[in-house]
């Protein structure tokens, strides 16, 4: 009788509900992180492209060449029409050299697009250690025709 007192715990029917418990949010923000980067990369993307449709837009030969406001407009819906996103912002352009002075063939016309990408899920989770927005800026180099 000096053993009976000891109990011996051989019933492990609740432990894969604790093990689960413990790996479930780990695996979440794993998860998670996995999709806001991919977002992220997926938008980083659409920013070269819509650069690129913008200097294509400013670098054909027309008279009187394009505006500025016409090479917005087509990096506007571009990005529009394909960013993953919540927020109503739109891009933010820079012309470098302005689009006026584009004149002559061989000229390099330089469109610069930003955007505040702000993180779906993770500043949820993570405020504290990673910012809720991210700048991601794209820049397209394209010779006037």
């Amino acid at each position: 009788m000096a053993g009976s007192n000891t109990m011996k715990f051989t019933d492990n029917r609740g432990s894969s509900a604790v093990e689960f418990a413990l790996v479930l949010p780990v695996l979440l923000v794993l998860i998670f992180g996995i999709v806001e980067l991919g977002l992220l990369l997926y938008n980083q993307q659409i920013l070269t492209n819509a650069s690129r449709e913008g200097a294509r837009a400013g670098i054909v030969t027309g008279v009187p060449r394009v505006s500025p406001a016409t090479i917005e407009a087509v990096v506007n819906n571009y990005a529009t029409n394909h960013l993953v996103t919540f927020a109503v912002t739109t891009p933010a352009l820079i012309f470098d050299p302005p689009i006026d002075e584009c004149v002559s063939f061989g000229d390099d016309l330089i469109v610069t697009v930003s955007f505040d990408y702000n993180f779906f899920v993770l500043p949820a989770f993570t405020a504290a250690v990673i910012p809720v927005s991210k700048t991601l800026t794209a820049q397209a180099v394209m010779k006037c025709e």
